[in-house]
This record gives C-alpha cells, sequence and structure tokens, in this order.
C-alpha cells in the first residue's frame, strides 16, 4: 500500500460532482451553446459541421493543433461509420476527448499510488498570480485532512509577501512552515525543510519557489540547484514538481507551461481558477500537447475546491 492511497477514496462523492460542475459552469455554457449552433439544422455530421466545430474548440482556448487532432479522430470516425447523426455527436466528441485524455497520461487521481516515499516531496513551480500558494495551503489542507504530516518551505524569498503567504497558509490550515528572511538562498531553505521534516518523521513536504520567469538559464540553474541541494536529504527528491497554471489566460497557459518544462522535470499540473472563465478547454489543449498527466484542477475558492482530476468526470461535467 503506498503513502497515499487514501487518494483511492471516491472523491467525487456529491458534493464535490457540484462543485466541479459549478466551476465548469461557464466553460460549459460556452462551449455547449457553440456545439448547438455547430450542428444547427444538420442531420448529419458533414464538413460544415466540422468546420464549425473547428472554430468552437479554437475558441474554448483547446489549442489549433489539439483541436486539429480531434477533427481529424472525428473524420475517420464519420468515415468509418458511413453515417452519423448530430444526434450522436456530443456523445462521439465526448468519448474522443476523454480517449485523448487517456493517452495522453491523463489518469484518474482518486486511483493514483505515490508508492512508499516518505518524506514525499513536491517542489511546486510557476509564474506570480497563477494561485500557487493558494494550490499549495489548499494542497496541504487535502493532505492533513488525511491525518498525513505536512511541512511547508518558503523558498520563494525573492518576495517578502510570498513568505508571509506561506506563513498564512500554514496557521490557517495547521501545518508548520519552515522560512529565512527575505533574499535567503532558496535552496538552503528548501534544505532546512527536508532536514527537519526528516528529523520529524513528516509525510509530505511542499516546497514554493520564485514565481518569476527571468530567462530559461536562470531559472533552470534555480530550480536545479534547489533539487541538487533536496537529494543531500532526500535522495531522488523531488518526487513531484507541481506546475501551476492559471486556466483563465487561455494561451498564456500554454506558453508558461512551454517555458517551465523546458527549464525543470515537470511532472504533474494544476491548472487552477477554472470557476471564472469559460477556457476550461485549456485543460485539454495543455494535457494533449505536453503530455503532462493534469493532478488537480482548481473549481472554486473554497478550501475543498482543489480537486483531483478526473478526466471521465471532467468531460462529463462539459457535457452534461
Amino acid at each position: 500500500m503506498g503513502l497515499f492511497d487514501f487518494f483511492k477514496k471516491k472523491e467525487t462523492a456529491p458534493e464535490a460532482q457540484e462543485a466541479l460542475d459549478k466551476g465548469l459552469e461557464k466553460t460549459k455554457e460556452g462551449f455547449l451553446s457553440k456545439i448547438t449552433k455547430a450542428v444547427a439544422g444538420k442531420s448529419t455530421v458533414d464538413d460544415d459541421v466540422l468546420d464549425n466545430l473547428e472554430g468552437v474548440l479554437i475558441t474554448s482556448d483547446v489549442g489549433v493543433a489539439t483541436t486539429l487532432k480531434i477533427i481529424e479522430r472525428i473524420e475517420a470516425r464519420v468515415a468509418r461509420d458511413k453515417y452519423l447523426s448530430t444526434a450522436e455527436f456530443n456523445h462521439l466528441l465526448r468519448d474522443e476527448i476523454q480517449l485523448m485524455l487517456a493517452e495522453n497520461n491523463s489518469n484518474d487521481f482518486r486511483n493514483f499510488e505515490y508508492g512508499n516515499h516518505k518524506p514525499y516531496v513536491i517542489m511546486v513551480v510557476g509564474v506570480n498570480g497563477v494561485g500557487k500558494t493558494t494550490t499549495i495551503g489548499k494542497l496541504a489542507h487535502k493532505l492533513k485532512n488525511e491525518n498525513l504530516k505536512v511541512v511547508l518551505g518558503a523558498a520563494d524569498t525573492f518576495r517578502a509577501a510570498a513568505v508571509d503567504q506561506i506563513k498564512l497558509w500554514g496557521e490557517r490550515v495547521g501545518v508548520r512552515v519552515v522560512a529565512q528572511a527575505m533574499g535567503s538562498d532558496p535552496a538552503s531553505v528548501a534544505f532546512d525543510t527536508l532536514q527537519s521534516a526528516v528529523a520529524n518523521q513528516e509525510d509530505v513536504v511542499i516546497i514554493d519557489t520564485a514565481g518569476r520567469l527571468h530567462n530559461k538559464i536562470g531559472l533552470m540553474n534555480e530550480l536545479g540547484k534547489i533539487k541538487n541541494v533536496m537529494q543531500k536529504v532526500v535522495p531522488h527528491a523531488p518526487h513531484e514538481i507541481l506546475l501551476v497554471l492559471d486556466g483563465s489566460t487561455g494561451q498564456n497557459a500554454f506558453e508558461q507551461c512551454k517555458q517551465f518544462t523546458e527549464a525543470t522535470d515537470v511532472n504533474a499540473l494544476a491548472i487552477t481558477k477554472l470557476d471564472g472563465t469559460a477556457k476550461g478547454g485549456v485543460v485539454i489543449g495543455i494535457s494533449d500537447q505536453f503530455k503532462i498527466p493534469v493532478k488537480y484542477i482548481g473549481v472554486g475558492e473554497k478550501m475543498d475546491d482543489l480537486q483531483l482530476f478526473d478526466k471521465k468526470e471532467f468531460v462529463n461535467s462539459l457535457f452534461k
């Protein structure tokens, strides 16, 4: 049994499903209304419908490359089935998007095991303003509620506000925070955090990092130094490099993902602020283009509104 087998619990209880449906309301309303217009007056899926669908997906921030891939899949399905009614269209589109997410390594994380790492080390990266600190706090809350001992490392020493925000979240959630003065070496903070986590036999370490996109080499060097220092305390740390992206920024999120994946070995994504935008299609496009699993989505402001990503429930919610 892995340390995090509690994720096997059915997180999509009625209240969680309701939060997901509500959080995706703006995306769903725009998406479904556009699809309805795309097939209006048509009895079968023809070239006009596919052209209209292309426009729907692109304007929903799915991205051009992923949109073309979806169109090709549906064209192949139409050619194979010979006749495809517009009544079947929503089901077909839903199934193809779910299949694409599955192929892109987007696991259903309620069934995901982390293994037996202790402490399990998560390094969180992302630019300022994407909800990085809030995501860290909500994740700490989620883990603490499962009786796991969590410690936060305030390694974004570039901004005094970042350290203060982490401390506030630590107090709010009831978890320990390791911090140093503004301007301290971020790697030193990470080192101290891991040392104390090992000494205190804590289960999970979450390390914040500076949220600025300076040049790629500078970013790579800074994050590389933090990783190297952590590995002196916990071999193979960090076990997870979690990139936080703001879903409401649409195509800007693609660019940030490109920058960070070039600078460090991102192996998980958290896409936030989906409740305030009609651009939820960005989840589909980023998963497809970068082949990195979307692990968490933010669908509201409440403490419990950071949800483990489930591709089937996400797509089903869009098509309700």
